[in-house]
Order: C-alpha cells, then structure tokens, then sequence
C-alpha cells in the first residue's frame, strides 16, 4: 500500500486487537491497540492519528458514544466503526453522528485494507483542497492599475512556456510570488515548486543545497540529502537573489543548465533532472558581468525572459486594492472583524514612497489594524504609523541618487531611507527594521549590501554593547 499511516485501534476482545494489529504492521502501517474507550478517547486527544478503528459494542462507554465525544472534543482523524451485531439503525447513527464508514464483523483482511486506503485517500485529497484554497487566497497577485497589467501580459505567455524567466524587481516586490504564479500557470503545476535564496545559503553549503549529497562526503553527512535540483524534478526550481550566488557555484549551475544533470557531493554518477528554472534578483547582472562577479555564459543562459517588477511607488494605483486584500488576510489570520480604512488614511496610504515595496505595506496594514480606534483606521492612525516624511521629500532624495544604471541609483535610494530611518529611530536597529517592514536580520543583510555598518553604529551608541 502506497500511503502509510498510524493507525488507533479500539475494540475489546484481545484477539481482535492482535490479528489487526498485526494485519496492519505487515501492511507497513503503525497500529496503536486500546481495549476501552476512556483511554481511547486520551489517546486521540493526546496524539494525531490517520485514521481511527472501533468496536461498538464494548462494556462501560459504548462506541457510538465515544465517536460523540471524540467529534465534540475536536478529533479531526476520520472514524471507522465496527461490529459484529450490527444493524441499519446502528449504521445509520453511527453516519449521522460521523463515522466515516461502518464494518461488519467478521472483517476480511482485503476489506480492512481497502477500507484503511481508501479511508486514507480521502483525509489526503481533503488536506490538499484546503492547502489549495489557502495557497490561492495567500498567494494572489493584487493589481489594478497599468503597470502590473503588463507585467501580468507577460507573465500569462511566458507561464504556458518552458522558457527560463528572470525576474528583475526591489526587495519586496514579490518576485517570489511572481515565480510561483508561473509555476502554478504553467504545463508543470501539478509538479513541485521548489525555493532557494542564493543570498540566504552560506557559500559552504550552497552546492549541497542545490545538488544534494551522499553520506560520508564531508563531516557532518550523517546520511544522503537530496539537493533543491532533485526535489524540483518536473517541476520548477526558483532561485531567488541569483546575484549574490558565489562565482564557483555559477559554474557548476551553469554546467546544470547546459546539460540537465546534476551530481551530488560524493556521488560517483549523474542524476538526470528535468526542471524548469526560473531566477529572481534586485541586482542589475548587466553590471555584475563587467564587474566580472556574474559569468556571462550563466547571465545568457538564464536571462532567456526578463521580466521587470515595478516598485511600489509607481504602482499606486494598485495600493487601495492591496490594502483590501491584506486586511481581509489579517483578519482572517486572527480571528478578527473587518477593519474599514477611511478615505484620508487612503490617500495617506497612496502617497507613501514604500521603500519595502508590498512586503512592508503588508506589514504596515497589520500594525494599523492593531493600532486602529472606533472600528476603523484613519488619517491619524496613519500618521502615527507611518515614518515621518513628506512626498515631496520623498521624490527629491529619490531623483539626487546620482546618475547611472537604474539598479545603481535605485541603491542609492535605499541606502538614503535606511540611512534616514536609523537617525530618526537614534540607531535603534530593531526599531528601524520594524518601521521599514523588514526583519532584523534582513536589514543587517541589507545594510551591508549597501556599505552600512550597522555594528560600528551600535558600537558607537553603547560602547559596552
């Protein structure tokens, strides 16, 4: 049988219990045995089971009275009953009260397994309609206005393709939502979607991430792991901050790419891959190439379909219907009622420059709901959120970054906010982080891709620190 499972077995006839145990075990299955149902009902309580089995008839608390208990207690493992006196009326409350299907002993061996698969099957397809429905409402592409609406035309006629794409956009644009919408619209959703942050991973570990490794290779191999490469096999492969990938790794990427095999650390042969990549970075590669950091023969095998994210700040006409959207998400998350935005908080919303782009407006709709008072978020809640700065202000640092590549000035940028951010928070790095949407770490990371030294600023404000 494909799909294994743990099972809890309650009946209490001991024979009973030891020839299903044993049927279940030799099926691979792993079988918990209970004679009554007080200890069953702890059992189901205190551990997560696949599928539960018992007996109706059993002295004390009966079984149709402990399926009651366990539906009113919160026991989401499907029930089977079982009996060897049973009835159409039995059968019909045990339904009603639940039960996913009704048994009548004696149980033949290939009924039991076909009843445990099938019981299976079902709790599996359930589990994924639900991961689909929360996947397509948590990964939804929110867009109104002109610019997504190109970028939307190209993503639907790269999807159907098995084109390499390369995703140019500011950190928290969504490249990785972009990457996982090609995927899911593309002949291949039915396959895995597999991630890796190049930026993320150590230089050391980069290679065993992407193409695994067999046990012994190295200290610490304790056993074989199967590389990102492997994992994404007819599926999609999207590797995120590909710029910052170390120029000995390219090489070996690039050797994947031209010849669709990849070879685990310590592997004495090739494992054929059948994978589609897709890259993201903030970074222009045009400019890494001449910088020598990025290998041209990588950037022309990967840049087959660029497709340019635009900023937050010059997609404002999408704002009003992402705020929708994230609020309906927070609200949901937490169990709480929908939260009105007024139309001057808006407007407030809108003019905002977003230096974090989606991701710190996302974070910023759940600190308004948290702030908010009378029901609703208004000018003033905005105001007390958002950083102190004015639109006006905002264009001018953006237009004096200097001349150059986009990317180069679009830095420039960034290195002005945070550099702002920082004096007005008095170095505070934790505040700031918060304030700019963006965890600490992610700042720190940031901070040093920009030639912040966010360390010596600490130094500087507590000596001791």
């Amino acid at each position: 049988m494909a799909i294994k499972a743990h099972l809890l077995i309650v009946d209490d006839e001991a024979n009973t219990l030891a020839s299903m145990s044993r049927a279940f075990r030799l099926a691979g299955h792993e079988a918990t045995v209970c004679d009554n149902a007080a200890k069953a009902l702890e059992l189901a309580k205190a551990q997560k089971y696949d599928l539960i089995l018992s007996d109706v008839v059993m002295p004390g608390t009966d079984g149709l009275t402990l399926l009651e208990e366990l539906k009113k207690q919160g026991v989401t493992a499907p029930v089977v009953m079982m009996s060897g006196q049973a009835h159409i009326e039995m059968a019909v409350r045990a339904t009603r009260l639940g039960a996913l299907d009704f048994l009548e002993k004696p149980i033949s061996s290939d009924k039991l397994m076909l009843t445990v698969e099938n019981a299976l099957k079902l709790q599996r397809l359930e589990s994924e309609n639900r991961q689909l429905r929360q996947r397509l409402g948590k990964h939804e592409i929110v867009w109104k206005g002109e610019a997504m609406r190109r970028v939307m035309a190209q993503l639907e006629r790269v999807a159907a393709s098995e084109s390499r794409v390369c995703i140019f956009g500011e950190t928290g644009t969504g490249k990785e939502l972009v990457a996982r919408t090609i995927h899911e619209r593309s002949p291949r959703s039915a396959g895995p979607f597999v991630t890796l942050n190049c930026a993320a991973v150590p230089a050391e570990l980069i290679e065993s991430e992407l193409f695994g490794h067999e046990k012994g290779s190295f200290t610490g191999a304790s056993g074989r792991h199967i590389g990102k490469f492997e994992q994404a096999d007819r599926g999609t492969i999207f590797l995120d901050e590909i710029g910052d990938m170390p120029l000995n790794m390219q090489a070996k990427l690039l050797r994947v790419l031209e010849e669709g095999e990849v070879e685990r650390i310590g592997g004495d042969k090739p494992v054929t891959v059948n994978v589609r990549v897709v890259v993201a970075t903030h970074r222009d590669l045009e400019a890494r190439v001449r910088e020598e950091k990025f290998r041209q023969d990588l950037f022309h095998r990967i840049h087959v379909f660029p497709l340019l994210l635009p900023p937050l700040r010059e997609r404002r006409d999408d704002i009003p219907a992402l705020v929708e959207h994230f609020a309906a998400q927070v609200s949901a998350q937490n169990g709480w009622k929908p939260v009105p935005f007024t139309e001057d908080a808006m407007e407030a919303l809108q003019s905002h420059a977003w230096p974090g782009n989606v991701r710190e407006l996302r974070n910023m709709i759940e600190r308004l709901m948290l702030l908010a008072t009378d029901g609703r978020v208004d000018l003033a809640t905005v105001e007390l959120a958002l950083p102190k700065s004015s639109p006006a202000g905002t264009a001018a640092a953006f237009a004096d970054t200097g001349s150059g590549a986009l990317a180069d000035r679009v830095q420039s940028f960034e290195r002005q906010v945070i550099l702002a951010e920082l004096k007005r928070s008095h170095q505070n790095v934790s505040l700031a982080a918060k304030t700019l949407g963006l965890e600490r770490s992610h700042l720190y990371k940031k901070a040093d891709q920009l030639g912040i030294d966010l360390r010596a600023m600490r130094r500087e404000q507590d000596p001791h620190d």
